[in-house]
């Protein structure tokens, strides 16, 4: 082995030794959880952040715990996607190093093995099966596939026939979300959906499941392939484990306030210098009408509790040039597919998108906005955004000024689309104005203040 090698080899076996300690080994490093005592019909109940202790301690053990007893799964654990030294997501360059460093081991144990790589998750597993080996889409975009059954009146377009094709479910590519701080998110009790699954928002990008629970009883099935249903038990305690990771301690302690009861709610940002401050007041107006309420994950009315956001692919193009959004690369852009959508008129209408969103779980396409689910997802929480790079459901902003950049060619793309003398909430404070847009000179402090959630 040459010296170039040898180093890239020491460096990729060092960085997964980290994360080995924080994950196979079950070693994490969580806020501080003094456990307190609450008394209560003669017993003694330890709690740790609103948990029983006993079940965070059980669920922190599961999360890592790659041959959970009774399930016969393929060898995931929850830890190997949520990675806790990648602040629970996943990241490009953690998939890449990871794979990288396991060819290296190959070179000496061909039987080596990382259960990230599973054939589940590879391109070509629709034809290869347990032999797929591709692993395009995880090593370039970090994203896992999702499948569904397609809605009665969607079908696939063949791409090589144009003809709608015999498929009857779909493969979606979607990004491992972090789950610190998802106490302050799912359902919130406020501005409903007109229609179900979970119209108060819930877990995962589209918000189909209602509780932490029914995630992690998905997730086993699904991207751990496990055969054997996991025990009710198992699903609270991963679900206790979970609701106790936290950016900081001052996340915890809203948390806290906020399932305590607290009247006047602690807040939750640091201390903030000028530019800052700014930054917030330019996020109050311009962000908090669908990113607000503690967890910053709340939608209030009159906004529309789900969106399309236009961070699928394609993206839409004006020739005037209204809006100009970045076009999707190559290593996005093949995961769209076309689809025939059956209108309840009976006419059939074909739509293009790399992720159809709520309207996979409704069939519900066309309409005006609350009567058209296609492209549209739940309003993730913010806290901790400047560790979680990169962002949106498909990873396709590498960077903060990439996600600020195209919520201004988002409202840009609101006006360009409004009726003459409509101001969509969405985009107007005050309905006779386009005035959420942050301006050239703010999106400075804006930045500023989003590196400090």
């Amino acid at each position: 082995m040459n010296a170039p090698l040898s180093i890239i080899a020491c460096t990729l076996i060092l960085a997964s030794s980290l994360w080995l300690k924080a994950s196979a080994v079950d070693v994490f490093v969580l806020p501080a959880l003094a456990p307190d005592v609450d008394a209560g019909a003669g017993q003694d109940s330890r709690q740790c952040a609103g948990e029983a202790c006993d079940a965070v301690a059980r669920g922190r053990r599961a999360f890592s715990d790659r041959q959970l007893e009774g399930l016969d799964a393929n060898g995931r654990a929850c830890a190997d996607c949520h990675i806790p030294t990648d602040n629970f997501q996943l990241s490009p360059a953690s998939v890449e190093r990871r794979y990288r460093l396991l060819q290296l081991q190959r070179q000496e144990t061909p039987g080596a093995d990382d259960p990230l790589f599973r054939p589940i998750d590879a391109d070509d597993f629709r034809i290869n099966g347990d032999h797929a080996s591709d692993f395009s889409n995880l090593r370039e975009n970090a994203l896992v596939r999702v499948t569904f059954p397609l809605p009665p009146n969607m079908r696939l377009v063949d791409p090589a026939t144009g003809a709608p094709s015999e498929e009857t479910f779909v493969d979606i590519w979607r990004s491992v979300p972090t789950v610190n701080d998802v106490a302050l998110t799912g359902p919130d009790g406020g501005n409903p959906w007109m229609r179900d699954p979970n119209p108060f928002g819930g877990y995962q990008f589209d918000a189909r499941f209602g509780t932490l629970q029914e995630q992690a009883h998905g997730a086993l099935l699904s991207h751990a392939q496990a055969r054997n249903a996991p025990s009710q038990q198992l699903l609270d305690d991963l679900a206790a484990f979970q609701r106790v990771l936290f950016t900081n301690h001052r996340v915890q302690a809203l948390a806290d306030a906020i399932r305590e009861g607290t009247g006047v709610l602690p807040d939750a940002d640091p201390r903030l210098d000028a530019l800052e401050q700014q930054g917030k007041a330019v996020f109050e107006r311009a962000c908090a009408q669908c990113h607000g309420g503690p967890g910053q994950s709340s939608t209030f009315a009159p906004v529309i509790r789900f969106h399309d956001i236009v961070t699928q692919c394609p993206r839409p193009i004006d020739p005037g040039g209204a809006f100009v959004f970045d076009a999707c690369g190559p290593q996005l852009a093949r995961n769209a597919r076309t689809y025939e959508i059956t209108m309840p008129n009976g006419t059939k209408v074909r739509r293009t998108s790399s992720d159809p969103g709520r309207a996979l779980l409704t069939g519900v396409v066309g309409g005006p906005p609350p009567l058209d689910d296609w492209n549209k997802l739940d309003v993730p929480g913010l806290r901790g955004i400047r560790s979680t790079a990169p962002y949106f459901h498909n990873n396709s902003a590498a960077s903060l000024e990439a996600v600020v950049d195209h919520y201004i060619e988002f409202f840009k793309l609101v006006r360009a689309r409004a009726l003459p003398g409509v101001f969509p909430p969405i985009a107007s404070t005050d309905g006779q104005h386009f005035d959420r847009i942050p301006l050239p000179e703010e999106r400075a402090a804006l930045l500023a203040y989003l590196r400090k959630l």
